[in-house]
């Protein structure tokens, strides 16, 4: 990837976050935090690794990508507004009735999204279970799912961690969310999942760890993930929650609270600035 390349994402990944105080402002309620430390990989997804066709969203070859931390859903919309599945101006519908942008992912009634998600750790099992398909219909489409830190405390997420090593599926991209925060406290004080790394390799995983607030290191992942290998693969990445509003990062009030006006004013004063500071490199 080049340096304009990289700044381009950078540059989207601000308009997604944009999107996302937005759409929380708006309906005065959702997710924030974990949409905002989530936002470069879903930009870098949705901008550069996928394979799909905003013009055609259910083309039989698509990759197929899964919001298993459904709640995040502000971060999925604003990623697929700004990539054209619809209009951005659709994202202030947030949650609102009769809104087809509900508070989690309905793959019915919004364009790009692959899979219903909401109740945690089904996600997986989903995307696991589309990675198997996959292969038995010679599908070569591959299969992106993320989760949250807190998430992969559920027992499921480690059942179809367990069935995506049994069958092998390599075509299948696990990326993990690791902000340190759950809508209780961090993760480590709540019930720790730590040491990640290490339980998935146990479970048979090829596994990097990257700072997923860098799209220098999210480009080095996805690469090894295409690269050879004959494991499921996945993606720990070290992020920070509530990534780019000073006054959200790292603070867990902010995993299920939209901001009011003036916060709504700061946060969004913050990415113009940074907005101006990319566009001008």
């Amino acid at each position: 990837m080049t340096k304009e390349q990289r700044n381009a994402l950078e540059i989207a990944a601000c308009k997604v976050r944009m999107g996302i105080i937005e759409s929380t402002h708006a309906a005065k309620c959702g997710h924030p935090g974990g949409s905002l430390s989530a936002a470069d990989v879903l930009t870098y997804l949705y901008f550069h690794e996928l394979n799909i066709d905003p013009k055609d969203p259910k083309k039989a070859d698509r990759d197929r990508f899964v919001l298993s931390k459904g709640h995040n859903a502000p971060g999925l919309y604003a990623a697929l507004a700004y990539r054209g599945f619809f209009p951005v101006e659709d994202l202030k519908t947030l949650r609102h009735t009769g809104s087809y942008l509900q508070g989690h992912p309905n793959m019915n009634t919004v364009p790009g999204v692959d899979m219903s998600t909401g109740s945690l750790g089904q996600g997986i099992s989903a995307a696991a279970g589309m990675a198997l398909a996959a292969r038995y219909t010679g599908n070569p489409c591959r299969v992106y799912t993320l989760l949250g830190d807190g998430e992969i405390e559920e027992g499921e997420v480690w059942e179809a961690l367990m069935f995506a090593a049994h069958y092998k599926l390599t075509n299948l991209c696990v990326i993990i969310d690791n902000n340190g925060l759950q809508i209780d406290g961090p993760i480590s004080q709540v019930m720790s999942s730590y040491p990640i790394v290490d339980k998935l390799k146990a479970f048979n995983f090829e596994v990097v760890e990257v700072n997923g607030n860098d799209m220098e290191e999210l480009e080095r992942a996805f690469a090894a993930f295409h690269g050879e290998h004959d494991k499921p693969f996945a993606i720990v990445m070290k992020t920070t929650k509530g990534k780019d509003v000073s006054f959200m990062e790292n603070q867990v009030g902010w995993h299920g609270k939209a901001p009011n006006d003036a916060e709504y004013e700061i946060a969004m004063g913050e990415l113009k600035a940074r907005l101006a500071g990319l566009e001008g490199k």
